[in-house]
């Protein structure tokens, strides 16, 4: 005897429906009453972020969010009072207001009038109207935040970040991409340098620092001396950094991904001191340093051999750098060449004797390589990605 779904419990029919996304999860919830009511049920909607507009009143909307438990909400399009979503789910959990280009200081004053210690997540990326002032009400009001994204916002200065290592303790991960502004001095504030104003968040696990033009290798003291906990650090197109900032960066054992994409003044010698240092990295990104050449792999074969991805695009690497490095790196996955105009067949074959493990690879603009050194690449027998510009040979396309 066959049985029908309209017989199964409301708790096989809640875990089934936790399994479709969004849309179809508000389908089941039209069919009937019975799948009405299993698809509101809470499990359903764990870990579901609502995507809103808010243009006009509707007052069903958060006691609806609620009755599902969603406590993760973005905001689309905000033309009503930020207030409005806060007063509506008072146990939410992030809020992700990125590209909301109308919000201002005024509206998250508002909205942040008391103490919301369930929210941990916090995006306010190019939202370009957002100055210090919202970052004071930020670290007076929301002290259990852990993630803030400010990516873009370009009004934010160093006091800014003084009232953020002030309020914020608990913060683990930090987006300061693009804030124009920001100097050693904020890096400072949040490394805890200035302890006699603030503590700093000296629980930093990642923080990004890209595109911020005004840091130099100061910064990077800062950093390794007061932010031991960084696992994560984003220092591309970082200009006025150097080799010598690197040698402060070597000693951060607890590191384990460095960015260093574009910073024109890294060179062999700064690869030399990541290498020599203390650093466990698992993933270093040096493409379009001009000053990274043979050596640098050479270096990073003797002092960086547990990496699992390093990208090298445009470096001025050649067979030879592949050659004394490859030997050692047996555990590398994701290798990014692109654009490296010396590497020829030789490079690949090299590659695919001894980087057994690699899933994926980067050749886009290697013009010297052939349909030769191309076949024995995809002969890697974990290689899943092979990017070569245009268009991507993924592994049911390989060439045999």
């Amino acid at each position: 005897m066959e049985t029908h779904i309209s017989c199964l419990f409301p708790e096989l029919l809640a875990m089934i429906f936790s399994y479709l996304d969004v849309r179809d999860k508000g389908r089941a919830a039209q069919v009937c009453a019975a799948w009405r009511d299993a698809a509101y049920h809470k499990s359903v909607w764990r870990g579901t972020e609502a995507k809103l507009h808010l243009r006009r009143a509707n007052p069903s909307l958060f006691p609806s969010l609620q009755a599902r438990g969603i406590r993760k909400v973005q905001i689309l399009s905000l033309r009503r009072s930020l207030s409005y979503v806060i007063q509506g789910l008072p146990n939410i959990e992030s809020l992700n207001l990125s590209g909301c280009y109308n919000l201002t200081d005024n509206g998250l004053g508002h909205a942040f009038v008391q103490e919301i210690g369930s929210l941990r997540t916090l995006n306010l990326s190019l939202c370009k109207q957002v100055t210090d002032s919202s970052l004071g009400r930020i670290a007076q009001y929301l002290k259990g935040l852990q993630v803030l994204e400010l990516g873009g916002c370009t009004n934010i200065t160093n006091t800014g970040l003084l009232l953020i290592a002030w309020g914020l303790h608990g913060l683990k991960s930090l987006n300061l991409r693009s804030c124009r502004h920001v100097s050693d001095v904020g890096i400072g504030h949040l490394a805890g340098m200035t302890r006699s104003a603030a503590e700093g968040c000296l629980s930093l696990e990642q923080l990004t620092l890209q595109d911020c033009q005004k840091l130099t290798d100061l910064a990077l003291k800062h950093i390794s001396r007061g932010l031991q906990g960084l696992r994560v650090l984003n220092l591309s197109f970082c200009g006025g950094i150097s080799d010598a900032g690197l040698l402060h960066l070597s000693h951060m054992g607890g590191l384990r991904s460095l960015n260093l994409r574009s910073c024109d003044n890294i060179s062999d010698t700064g690869i030399m001191h990541l290498a020599m240092g203390s650093l466990r990295l698992s993933g270093l990104d040096v493409s379009f340093c001009d000053k990274v050449g043979d050596q640098s792999l050479a270096y990073i074969a003797q002092g960086l051999y547990g990496l699992k991805s390093l990208s090298l695009c445009s470096c001025h690497i050649s067979d030879d750098g592949i050659n004394r490095m490859v030997r050692q790196m047996h555990g590398l996955r994701t290798l990014n060449i692109g654009q490296c105009v010396r590497i020829t067949d030789k490079g690949l074959e090299l590659i695919a004797e001894h980087l057994s493990q690699l899933t994926g690879i980067d050749l886009y603009g290697c013009t010297r390589i052939t349909k030769k050194g191309l076949e024995r690449i995809t002969q890697l027998p974990c290689l899943k990605v092979l990017n070569l510009g245009l268009w991507q040979m993924t592994e049911s396309e390989k060439v045999r």
